[in-house]
């Protein structure tokens, strides 16, 4: 018998996984959408996509827009009284509007 794994990505999967009527591909907007530098937006990890993921403690979280990288964005956002860089595909991305 194999053991369970308790790597930090078992725990995820209410998390991790998307409801029936969400499955599939991501809308096109939300891949569309042009970020600038300065604009806010909420961390929502996307399940279906792999790459580019951030880690799951960023998830729901208000980060700023500081650069690009290739297709990637360049995000940072405090975490405790820590100021934190997060490289992320904008797969796990929505705009903030608040």
């Amino acid at each position: 018998m194999v053991k369970k794994s308790r790597g930090y990505r078992s725990r995820t999967r209410k998390l991790l996984s998307k409801r029936p009527r969400e499955r599939g591909m991501a809308p096109l907007g939300k891949l569309l959408y042009n970020y600038s530098i300065g604009d806010k937006v909420r961390i929502i990890i996307d399940p279906s996509i792999h790459k580019g993921m951030p880690h799951k403690r960023f998830h729901g979280k208000i980060a700023e827009v500081i650069g690009f990288r290739g297709k990637a964005l360049i995000l940072s956002l405090m975490d405790g009284n820590k100021q934190k860089t997060i490289i992320t595909l904008k797969d796990h991305v929505l705009p903030f509007k608040g």
